[in-house]
C-alpha cells in the first residue's frame, strides 16, 4: 500500500478539523444574537465536527505507521471512508446550500480525503 496518501488525507482531515476548532468563536460570532440554546448546539455542532475530524485525521495515520496490510487495518480504512462519505452527503444536503465558502468546501474535502484512503487501498496491500 502506499501510506503516502494516507498521510496526506490525515494532514488535510487535520487541518479542516483545526480549522473548524479555531474558527469556531467567529463562525457562531456570524450568526448574530440567536437564542442561548441556539447557541450552546451550534457551538457543540462545531466543535464536534472539529474533533471529528482531528480523530479521523489521527486514526488514518496511526494505521499509516502500523502494518496496514493487516485486516484490521484495511476494515479501519474502509469504516473510515464510508463515515467520510456520511458526512459528505450531510454537508452535501446542508452546508452546501449556504452561500458561506467554508461550508461548501466540506463535502469536497471530505469525498476528497474518502478517495485518498481508496486510492492508498488500492495501490497495494
Amino acid at each position: 500500500m502506499n501510506e503516502i496518501w494516507l498521510y496526506i488525507a490525515a494532514g488535510i482531515l487535520a487541518f479542516w478539523g483545526t480549522a473548524h476548532l479555531v474558527k469556531t468563536r467567529a463562525v457562531v460570532a456570524g450568526f448574530g444574537p440567536i437564542g442561548r440554546d441556539n447557541l450552546r448546539v451550534l457551538t457543540m455542532e462545531w466543535i464536534n465536527e472539529g474533533a471529528t475530524l482531528v480523530f479521523i485525521a489521527a486514526l488514518v495515520a496511526t494505521v499509516a505507521l502500523t502494518d496496514v496490510s493487516s485486516d484490521g487495518a484495511q476494515a479501519v480504512l474502509w469504516v473510515t471512508v464510508v463515515m467520510l462519505n456520511a458526512m459528505s452527503a450531510v454537508s452535501l444536503f446542508t452546508g452546501f446550500r449556504v452561500d458561506f465558502i467554508a461550508y461548501r468546501l466540506c463535502p469536497v474535502i471530505f469525498t476528497g480525503a474518502s478517495l485518498l484512503i481508496v486510492l492508498a487501498l488500492l495501490t497495494g496491500g
